[in-house]
């Protein structure tokens, strides 16, 4: 791996970040608070909330096994994709590696920095080759992109491979886990420490069923984790997500328990799909979510359309042509998604 200020840009390393009314306030014992040109009146809302989300990073260290210090939150798991980018990625000079078809928010980020962005086609059965992904780099290759599982294919990306990766690119690795509560894979958080060039992306939207208070998260190095709270904007995360996310983090028994029920339901929604004469082929998933080539993917994600029912098309996208990405959603729903397929005309 190549040194963390080599990776990053000077202007990002030389960067003096902005220090808000709350980061000097280092916790000593005060109860009136005039420093920060807050409204007195309208607690407890009128006050900025912890820029770092202390609370809520050590609460979550306990379950994700990972030091405070190591853990990034973001608006999302969008923002952390757009600050590797912006901390790591010269624009108009760099560019970064990713696979494809894989989550579209890298290109986007990509082409709002003004980062080439390079594509690798997966294989037939969706994996891809850590030879090919290597030999798609060159001295200006800052970031590898990888999903697993991946989306919208729903596999598991061989370990094997993605430890290749690792060893072998000098830049930093960018490990998306968002659907890993899902898979029986074991996630790579636990080799944090064995690869110092390694970030890995998790999500509060998927089996934490969290998606509306907009929380990502990011784990790396205590120094890669330095540089993203370098340049964030101060207080990024608001008060009422960090609350909600410290709720649910008390009731994990519950996520759980949905994650059990979720994958029961998905492996029962595969078979059904199997048997529909629509459904041509159904692809293996460790996810929430599962992907199907049918017979005619436009035709019959606008025929669902004018059921009620909202399915992602990805007819369009690399691979997956006649395909559709379902999300597993309640039994009830389900069955109306099934009853709908079963009463379409071939």
């Amino acid at each position: 791996m190549k040194t963390l200020q080599e990776l990053t840009r000077p202007n990002i390393w030389k960067l003096k970040p902005y220090s808000s009314a709350r980061d000097e306030y280092k916790g000593a014992t005060a109860s009136v608070f005039l420093d920060a040109n807050e409204n007195p009146y309208n607690l407890p809302h009128n006050r900025y909330p912890d820029p770092l989300q202390w609370d809520l990073k050590k609460e979550l260290s306990r379950i994700k096994k990972v030091n405070p210090e190591q853990i990034f939150l973001g608006n999302g798991s969008d923002e952390a994709i757009d600050l590797v980018f912006r901390a790591f990625c010269e624009p108009g000079k760099d560019n970064v590696v990713a696979i494809d078809p894989t989550y579209g928010m890298y290109q986007v980020c990509a082409d709002v920095n003004d980062v080439e962005y390079r594509k690798v086609l997966l294989n037939d059965e969706f994996q891809f080759s850590a030879d090919e992904l290597l030999a798609a780099t060159d001295e200006h290759t800052k970031l590898i992109f990888l999903c697993s599982p991946n989306n919208p294919t729903g596999n598991d990306l061989l370990r094997t491979e993605i430890e290749k990766v690792l060893n072998g690119f000098e830049g930093l690795v960018v490990l998306d886990e968002a659907y890993n509560d899902f898979s029986e894979a074991p996630s790579f958080l636990a080799s944090l420490e064995k690869y110092p060039n390694l970030v890995v992306f998790q999500t509060f939207s998927k089996a934490w069923g969290c998606a509306a208070i907009r929380l990502g998260m990011a784990f790396a190095s205590v120094d890669i984790i330095s540089i993203l709270n370098k340049i964030k904007y101060p207080y990024n995360v608001n008060q009422l997500t960090q609350q909600q996310a410290i709720e649910i983090l008390h009731r994990y028994y519950e996520i759980e328990r949905w994650v059990k029920t979720l994958i029961a339901e998905r492996n029962r929604l595969e078979e059904e799909f199997i048997a529909l004469p629509c459904v041509e082929k159904v692809f293996p998933s460790n996810a929430n979510f599962f992907l199907a080539r049918v017979t005619d993917a436009v035709k019959i994600y606008n025929y669902l359309v004018g059921e009620g029912i909202i399915v992602r098309n990805r007819h369009n996208i690399s691979l997956c042509c006649n395909c559709l990405r379902v999300t597993v959603g309640t039994r009830m729903e389900n069955e109306k998604l099934l009853e709908a397929l079963k009463s379409y005309k071939v």
